[in-house]
């Protein structure tokens, strides 16, 4: 049978972990083994307690949940390499990275599941995500039943000639406009379903990212070997939305945002698109401390976490 190994990374936020933890011990499992790696990243007021409390769910409902503290706060990148790793180790078939800060649906393994198999361990797929309910950008938009079905990510968009990332649907109410499921530019990181065999061709996450468009980077890795990027309309979760780094439009945001979008655009964009990298980071130096020090880190080659 196969085996998928899910991995949930943590960082002071144990409250949505555990809510996250509740709907994945409840998941249609029956079609293959499942392990829970849950790897924390250094955050205060570790509950030894409760952690062992999901031990024992997990366990009662067939699955092993495997516990990792790091030492230090490595990120998303490098957090979810350990958690990759440890896959490796455990002869996953399939892992999965899910974001600690969502619910997901009872089917959403098994969909993402049967995507997989026909796919033939050849893509990385991502769901279809929603808001979670009242954690929309715009809450005075939409009607009351509207809420929960207002998407979040419904497949990825890659603006080459900008070296900007955006997700299909975001702000829309889910009325069917994309229930097919089909190649797309990037998965979000969000939750990502990724077959053992890309990870033993294209390896792990590069960890200069920390935080933001490592994801995007890991699926253009990705298709530089062959594979492909499918978004399964019929698998869904909801996201609370950005959790881990503050709100959106944070200074914390802002800061991965600029420094890694110039680190994507000059790995990846064409010599026209860095020089026009070049020329607007120019005009950000004198508007934004926060983004001055994000061109700055980049310029030196200070990646990883920031330094405050």
């Amino acid at each position: 049978m196969r085996k998928i190994s899910l991995i949930v990374l943590n960082w002071n936020g144990w409250e949505d972990t555990f809510s996250c933890l509740n709907s994945i011990v409840k998941a249609e499992i029956s079609s293959f083994t499942m392990e829970i790696i849950l790897i924390d990243n250094a955050s205060n007021n570790l509950p030894l307690t409760r952690i062992s409390r999901y031990k024992k769910l997990a366990q009662n409902n067939g699955v092993n949940l495997i516990f990792i503290q790091n030492s230090v706060n490595y990120g998303f990148a490098e957090g979810n390499n350990i958690g990759i790793k440890k896959a490796l180790v455990n002869n996953a078939d399939y892992i999965m990275l899910l974001n600690n800060d969502v619910i997901i649906d009872k089917f959403l393994l098994k969909n993402l599941f049967i995507a997989a198999e026909k796919e033939k361990s050849s893509s990385i797929i991502a769901p279809k995500i929603y808001f979670a309910k009242g954690f929309e950008y715009h809450k005075k938009r939409y009607q009351e039943n509207d809420l929960g079905r207002v998407i979040w990510y419904a497949g990825g968009i890659i603006d080459w000639k900008n070296i900007y990332c955006f997700h299909r649907g975001v702000d829309e109410v889910d009325g069917g406009q994309y229930e097919k499921s089909e190649a797309t530019d990037f998965a979000s990181g969000c939750c990502m379903f990724i077959p053992r065999r890309i990870v033993e061709k294209i390896g792990f996450f590069d960890r200069r990212y920390f935080l933001y468009f490592e994801d995007v980077d890991y699926c253009l890795c990705a298709k530089q070997r062959g594979f492909k990027i499918l978004y399964a309309a019929q698998a869904v979760l909801w996201h609370k939305n950005a959790q881990s780094s503050g709100n959106v439009g944070s200074s914390l945001q802002e800061y991965y945002q600029t420094r890694n979008r110039l680190l994507f655009g000059f790995k990846y964009g064409k010599l026209r698109v860095k020089a026009a990298l070049l020329k607007e980071t120019a005009g950000f130096l004198g508007k934004s401390k926060v983004k001055r020090k994000a061109i700055f880190d980049f310029f030196s080659g200070n990646f990883g976490e920031v330094k405050t």
